[in-house]
């Protein structure tokens, strides 16, 4: 039982290694936006070819791009963001499962812990889009959203990509938890729904241009933002 506690006990440097080594490999990163979606959507299907475009626009408008990595909309993200001629960041996950890194990555991270993983999407993002994808995706946009309704995140663009795919699912926030009164119609402001890849990317320049000028405001009074 004591060997097991010491084993145990050792596992908090490796995670501690893994923020480390998170932090300082990507510190220097441009603004960002996060793309999430599924591993398992095919090249040719019609949110992989969006996505392609997306992250090649705004890699074009010098963001980086950051997907977790693996392959489907993961890999799409960083295809798009390499042929835009941008940083393109893999933050893969070791699973036993579906994940393979992608081969368009041109900074590239692997990750034992989810928690971590997920710790360097919102620190080093300035926007998010999702794209359709399963438990994983659903996960990350609901994380992402309490994040910005508890004000432990700065609120960021939150873009869901596929009119057809997410509104059921909006449709049931509005007509259960809302009504419900578990959350306020704030909270639902904070997202976007659009099928316009030109309105996905024009979302996170705007918001560039706005938090610029925040830091210029700050700048100007010695405030931090």
């Amino acid at each position: 039982m004591e060997d097991l506690k010491g084993s145990e006990a050792w596992r908090i440097f490796r995670i501690i290694s893994e923020f480390t080594e998170g932090f300082e490999k990507l510190g220097t990163l441009p603004y960002s936006v996060t793309i999430f979606g599924s591993a398992r959507t095919q090249a040719g299907d019609q949110y992989y070819e969006s996505t392609v475009e997306i992250a090649q626009k705004l890699a074009m408008e010098d963001f980086a791009i950051i997907s977790g990595g693996g392959p489907g909309i993961m890999e799409a993200a960083n295809k798009g963001a390499a042929e835009g001629g941008g940083k393109s960041v893999g933050l893969n996950i070791i699973l036993p499962h579906e994940q393979t890194a992608n081969p368009y990555q041109n900074i590239s991270m692997h990750f034992r812990y989810f928690f971590v993983r997920k710790v360097m999407f919102v620190k080093h993002s300035m926007g998010y889009i999702c794209m359709p994808g399963g438990f994983g995706t659903l996960d990350e946009f609901f994380e992402s959203l309490t994040l910005m309704q508890t004000q432990k995140a700065y609120p960021l663009p939150l873009v869901l990509y596929g009119t057809e795919f997410w509104q059921g699912l909006l449709e049931w926030i509005q007509g259960k938890v809302l009504e419900s009164g578990y959350i306020s119609q704030a909270d639902l402001e904070l997202v976007t729904i659009t099928d316009d890849p030109d309105e996905a990317v024009e979302i996170m320049c705007r918001h560039r241009a706005w938090k610029l000028h925040q830091v210029e405001l700050a700048d100007s009074h010695n405030l931090d933002v």
